[in-house]
């Protein structure tokens, strides 16, 4: 049997696929690593990695224990969990990996109110326009727009959310307002990159029909300041429109998007009380947020109409 602080090892030079990365990881020196993963080796009597210049890549062996040591990863976790009581406060670092559309404007507010009543919780946000590696251990949980299709990674959905055609008041004063969806073939789009889009849930433009788009970023939060500063038309999350009040929806009762947010975690990892606390959280206020976005989008836009309505009898 092998003790954990060699599992520990392993599973870090897997994932970091060197002896440098797992170094940093675990604030040790890289030959320490490598002196340690030696020894390992030496006691199975296997080649646990495949060296070559590029790094450091699983062998047979080495991809026959990772499931094992991860398996005995989570179940210490759970352990230490059960040890600190699941009716204390919330501890420790947790690391979330979303798209930067959740990470900047849902994230943000929920985890520092998880964070207000957990004063010893430490949260990571990691965004990336791209799915997260929870193979490697990039994060402990991941906000995904799309179910995993493997069997390692257990989903839970989370929300349902709303996106929408959105433009500067002054692109439409300048430009006109699209009175129907024909009228967008003219209009100037923003949109994502087309061969950076990580998930076909993300192309929205093509499901619109819109093939020509000049403007194009792999980031939402670009994409969504190029059309507050007035430079065409693009799709928003709903839920972002309340921090960018110079946008305007246009058709929103002929355009609208709907697509859904996934909690990612790994299958052993359902087992960590202290991971599915903060989960059980996370999604309480991931839906109560939206849920309170989206309806603060319609409100204005009814004050707006309302307001309009008062000014033209005037």
């Amino acid at each position: 049997m092998q003790n954990w602080d060699d599992l520990r090892i392993f599973l870090s030079v897997a994932r970091a696929e060197s002896l440098t990365g797992a170094g940093k990881a675990l604030r040790m020196d890289p030959a320490t690593v490598g002196r340690r993963i030696a020894r390992l080796e030496a006691r199975l009597g296997a080649d646990l990695f495949l060296k070559s210049p590029q790094g450091y890549g699983l062998s047979e062996a080495g991809a026959r224990l990772l499931p094992a040591a991860e398996e005995a990863e989570t179940a210490l976790g759970a352990g230490l969990s059960d040890l600190t009581g699941a009716g204390e406060g919330l501890s420790g670092t947790i690391r979330i990996g979303a798209p930067d559309g959740c990470a900047n404007y849902l994230l943000p507010q929920v985890c520092a109110e998880i964070c207000d009543a957990h004063p010893g919780l430490e949260v990571q946000i990691l965004a990336l326009p791209r799915v997260v590696d929870l193979s490697r251990r990039e994060a402990d949980l991941a906000i995904a727009v799309s179910r995993p299709r493997t069997s390692r990674l257990k989903a839970e959905k989370l929300s349902d959310y709303r996106l929408s055609l959105a433009a500067s008041g002054a692109w439409l004063a300048e430009h006109g307002r699209p009175a129907q969806r024909s009228d967008l073939s003219g209009a100037r789009m923003i949109g994502y990159i087309p061969d950076m889009i990580f998930d076909a849930e993300l192309d929205y433009l093509a499901e619109l029909g819109l093939t020509q788009v000049p403007l194009t970023s792999n980031s939402v939060s670009v994409q969504l300041n190029w059309a507050r500063a007035g430079a065409g038309l693009a799709v928003v999350h709903d839920f972002a429109l309340p921090a960018a009040p110079e946008l305007i929806r246009v058709l929103p009762g002929a355009v609208s998007l709907t697509r859904s947010f996934w909690l990612i975690r790994h299958a052993q990892a359902l087992r960590d009380r202290r991971l599915q606390r903060f989960a059980d959280l996370l999604g309480q206020g991931i839906r109560r947020e939206i849920a309170r976005l989206e309806a603060h989008v319609v409100k204005q836009e009814t004050a707006h109409r309302a307001t309009h309505l008062l000014d033209t009898k005037g």
